[in-house]
């Protein structure tokens, strides 16, 4: 069993590790007792992290072991949405195959992806409604 110390410094290292996009080391952390939904002070979780910055493997890691791909952060965006913005495409398909709801947030990956007129991605989420 982990101190709360200990558990703080694990968790910095999977923040660390997601941003960076280093698989190995969020799936150390992750096996070291880190929670695969762990939100930061923003409510930004490992999922919204990995998805805004890219990281397609550490994204898969964390859904593979049940993240939660619909968690909205404090301000209500989805990581979807934060896909959507940083023209993921890949990212886009993971979250939508692992069950990412594309109206979720404010805005929403739907809004967002009107906004910068990206109709491939508004024609994809119809196709997933369906």
């Amino acid at each position: 069993m982990t101190s709360d110390g200990e558990y703080l410094e694990l968790a910095a290292r999977a923040f660390e590790a997601v941003r960076a996009g280093d698989t190995a080391e969020l799936v150390a952390a992750l096996a070291a007792g880190v929670a695969v939904n762990l939100a930061n002070q923003s409510g930004d979780t490992l999922v919204m992290l990995a998805a805004y910055h890219g990281h397609l493997a550490a994204l898969e890691v964390l859904l593979e072991r049940g993240a939660d791909p619909n968690r909205l952060n404090d301000k209500a965006q989805s990581p979807l949405a934060g896909a959507v913005f940083k023209t993921s495409d890949d990212i886009v398909r993971v979250l939508l195959a692992a069950g990412a709801d594309p109206a979720a947030g404010q805005p929403s990956a739907v809004d967002t992806a009107r906004m910068f007129g990206r109709d491939e991605l508004l024609a994809l989420f119809e196709q997933t409604r369906e």
